[in-house]
């Protein structure tokens, strides 16, 4: 009788496995299959061959750039390079990007750069916040950008026991920022796990030197963030949801939500466009064929506008989709004076003017 029971629990417990790993991949759009949107002034950037993972970029055009990120389950096509910080000048008539040389007794040999964030002071001096994982671990890197130098100038690593699979970082005073975390667990496997459970145990947090909080929770894959340009607003995609949270921010630094934006794709990074206030979204229609990789049949790209975004009706349209024959993996957009930064997490990085 024990052996009975013992085996109709086995089978019990089989079963709905098998149905979250089913529900899994419906949320991973592993059969979707993407319809080609490209603009037709396009170029890819000779000098980004590592991933482009996150984008921000200056009022004066300078854009800076992530790249080389190692990040477990993901593909990456130089496992021994460290990361690089790269620059590129937009008001160029053919911008190229550059790697910046970095000073201040920095360990570039364990730079793993996520999500970035630019801070411009009173002063117009500008810092450039870096999510970094050494070890795969995640700690908040601040540097000095040198303009002239066309360098950076390293100035402090933070570390907190809240800052744990840190993504993207969203800078608003010295010092103070939201963070995002996008899993709870930081052993891949079980990473993996929490996803196919649907557990949304990740959040967003807000660090100071004085106060660090969880500002906003129950996030599936708590992932990119943005700010609104009057800074009364704060955008998160939630990656394997498939959604953006508009958050309003509070004078203590907490989020209300006001509402969930559905996309029906996974939403990575988030940056606001400057001219507008609309929402760019780097996007994985298909993951699964990021989390199996391969190069025959490689992950699309999709990149998305959304317009009147406090509205009841936000207006969701697609600037650029590929199926992966050009880019592979788009994480992040980038928009300034007509022109559009695509970035990927470990593939190439694409140049338009619209």
């Amino acid at each position: 009788m024990g052996k009975l029971v013992a085996l109709v629990l086995l089978g019990v417990g089989l079963s709905l496995v098998g149905e979250m790993f089913l529900a899994f991949r419906e949320r991973m759009s592993a059969s979707r299959e993407v319809q080609p949107v490209e603009p037709e002034n396009c170029r890819l950037i000779e000098e980004l061959e590592n991933g482009s993972e996150d984008i921000d970029i200056l009022p004066s055009g300078l854009a800076f750039i992530s790249s080389g990120l190692k990040y477990p389950g993901l593909p990456n096509f130089a496992p021994d390079e460290p990361g690089k910080i790269f620059l590129m000048d937009l008001n160029e008539q053919n911008p190229r990007a550059q790697a910046l040389e970095i000073s201040g007794g920095f360990d570039k040999e364990l730079f793993n750069p996520h999500g970035i964030s630019i801070f411009i002071d009173k002063d117009h001096t500008v810092y450039l916040y870096v999510v970094n994982h050494p070890h795969m671990k995640s700690t908040v890197e601040i540097f000095k950008f040198e303009e002239q130098q066309r360098s950076l100038v390293y100035l402090k690593t933070i570390k907190h026991e809240l800052l744990k699979s840190v993504n993207d970082i969203v800078v608003l005073g010295p010092e103070q920022f939201y963070a995002t975390r996008d899993h709870y667990f930081t052993n891949p496997f079980l990473s993996l796990f929490e996803m196919i459970l649907d557990l949304r145990w990740t959040y967003v947090l807000f660090y100071s030197p004085r106060e660090v909080k969880v500002v906003a929770k129950g996030f599936c894959s708590a992932n990119g963030i943005a700010v609104s340009a009057d800074q009364k607003y704060v955008y998160v995609a939630d990656v394997a949801a498939k959604n953006i949270h508009i958050m309003e921010k509070h004078d203590n630094w907490d989020l209300t939500q006001l509402k969930v934006i559905q996309l029906g794709t996974l939403v990575d990074n988030l940056t606001v466009d400057p001219a507008t206030g609309d929402i760019l979204a780097g996007c994985h229609p298909n993951p699964m064929k990021l989390l199996i990789y391969n190069p025959e049949d490689p992950p699309g790209s999709e990149v998305l506008r959304i317009q009147n975004v406090l509205s009841e009706k936000p207006r969701v349209s697609t600037v650029y989709a590929n199926n992966g024959s050009v880019l592979q993996g788009t994480s992040v957009a980038s928009v300034y004076h007509g022109k559009i930064l695509i970035g990927t997490v470990f593939h190439k990085t694409l140049y338009c003017e619209l």
